[in-house]
């Protein structure tokens, strides 16, 4: 196989992302290896990130590699006016992989077209984050021991949240029920909608968030990103309509999970960590071992 980019979860089948997955399993008992000694890794990040981008790090400094980038645009030629096709030209000159997120859709997909290197899409604007997707695919396999047939139910800003986007399309595989809870403002794209009734895949639409979670396998909460939002105001409408509270838990299923890509605002109340249910925590330190994978598979390694 030759060493290939990710940039949407379509550049993964379903075999390659139960494979990634099983090789995560693999870096979690074993993370600390040589796979990426005399191997350089460009970061960049185009705007803030804190998770993505230390877990990334991490996995990069306990496989053996170096990493070269910056974390903010500010610091970049970006101020100097230079291009993204020619940034991507020039850094992937000095490095063998370049893990990179932007504000702008549709950038990670450019980047991949003109680098000679592999990209690894971090995340682009409102449209995916095919690395999140994989560490949320792993936590849901490790608590369900299964990918298929479970009822998915996401909260919250379904539609500018990437991470939503990219794990409907990643869990599309393995024959989901999805539950959609959010406000018509943030209501799912219907470019996703069509996706789902293309490949007849279950999904229903509700605007109250209460009694319908008891029917959750994984209970998946976003926040409302402020950052999507050209107007305040819309913001300010929208903001607090779902927030999870421990007393909502009772009466959800024994397997429940809740998953959150964080950062949480308040849209999931303090009170809900100490509860066994809560998974969001232990699902960002997977993003270590699922982005060994991925940086081994783009690698061919």
């Amino acid at each position: 196989m030759t060493s290939r980019s990710l940039v949407s979860m379509n550049d993964y089948t379903k075999e390659e992302i139960l494979d990634v997955l099983k090789r995560a399993e693999e870096f979690e008992k074993n993370p600390n290896c040589n796979l990426l000694e005399g191997k350089v890794v460009a970061s960049l990040f185009f705007e803030p990130s804190t998770r993505t981008r230390l877990s990334f790090e991490t996995a990069i400094n306990r496989m053996g590699g170096r990493i070269v980038g910056f974390t903010d645009a500010a610091s970049s030629s970006v101020t100097k006016g230079e291009s993204l096709n020619d940034t991507i030209k020039m850094v992937s000159n000095y490095c063998d992989l370049v893990v990179m997120r932007h504000p702008l859709e549709g950038a990670a997909r450019h980047a991949s077209e003109v680098s000679d290197v592999p990209i690894i899409n971090a995340g682009d604007g409102a449209n995916q984050h095919p690395t999140q997707t994989m560490l949320d695919l792993y936590s849901i396999m490790k608590t369900q021991g299964t990918l298929e047939n479970l009822n998915i139910f996401m909260v919250g800003d379904l539609k500018y949240g990437r991470t939503v986007h990219s794990l409907l399309m990643a869990m599309s595989h393995f024959n989901p029920t999805f539950h959609f809870i959010a406000p018509k403002e943030l209501e799912i794209p219907k470019a996703y909608k069509m996706f789902m009734e293309e490949r007849n895949i279950k999904y229903y639409e509700h605007t109250e968030f209460g009694d319908i979670i008891e029917k959750a396998d994984i209970l998946y909460m976003t926040r409302v990103q402020r950052e999507r939002f050209a107007d305040p105001l819309e913001y300010e409408k929208v903001k607090n309509v779902y927030i999870l509270k421990n007393s909502m838990l009772d009466n959800t299923k024994d397997n429940l999970r809740i998953l959150h890509p964080l950062p949480r605002v308040n849209e999931i109340a303090m009170d809900v960590d100490s509860n066994p249910k809560a998974y969001y925590f232990q699902q960002a330190l997977n993003g270590v071992y699922a982005r060994q994978a991925i940086m081994a598979k783009a690698l061919n390694l």
